[in-house]
């Protein structure tokens, strides 16, 4: 039978640095940050936004700050744990209490809360809007098609706009609103059977 620590996942840990890691809580106590328990684990918000987070590994006890990647890091503590997933967080390392330097945390917590204020986030990557004025015309003709396509989700409504205005001539781009007209209105995504 499993061990109830087992599944605290990233937390796991935690008991092996607990007074490190209380130590990193009177710290992070001196700010204005509330703690809330997060995934399991302390994160400490500011205005019901996540600012930083502590938790125990295997090898190190860490502070993380989910916007890290705006923090200037002068002293260089901060890497980024899984380079291509993790755009925003950071963690700040450590592997002994004695590397724990209370000024500097409140110093890149002090800034974080900054970052914070001022709203800086990264914004997901947004798509261009496509306009197709064929199925525009089309859906002003035929008020069911318009409705059909509306019942899409947008992620859906963007395939078929792509798939319209990525063809080069005309000619192409009407035999694609042909294909695609039947499909809108038997409400089938443009790849559902590839899904």
């Amino acid at each position: 039978m499993e061990s109830k620590s087992d599944n605290k996942g990233i937390w796991k840990y935690s008991e092996k640095w607990e007074e490190e890691l209380l130590l990193l809580k009177s710290i992070i106590d001196k700010t204005e940050l509330t703690e809330t328990t997060k995934w399991g684990g302390p994160v400490y918000v500011y205005n019901k936004k996540n600012v930083v987070g502590i938790g125990g590994f295997k090898d190190y006890f860490t502070i993380w700050f989910f916007n890290g990647v705006f923090l200037k890091d002068e002293k260089k503590k901060l890497i980024n744990a899984q380079e291509d997933i993790t755009k925003s967080l950071r963690q700040w390392r450590f592997t002994s209490k004695e590397e724990v330097n209370e000024k500097e945390i409140l110093e890149y917590i002090a800034e974080a809360i900054e970052n914070e204020k001022q709203g800086k986030i990264i914004k997901p990557a947004k798509k261009e809007a496509i306009v197709s004025e064929l199925l525009n015309k089309e859906m002003a003709k035929n008020l069911a098609l318009k409705e059909a396509f509306e019942k899409f989700s947008p992620y859906k409504q963007y395939e078929f706009l792509e798939y319209i205005e990525t063809a080069k001539q005309e000619k192409t781009k009407i035999s694609r609103i042909e294909k695609v007209l039947p499909m809108i209105l038997a409400n089938v995504g443009l790849n559902d059977k590839y899904r």
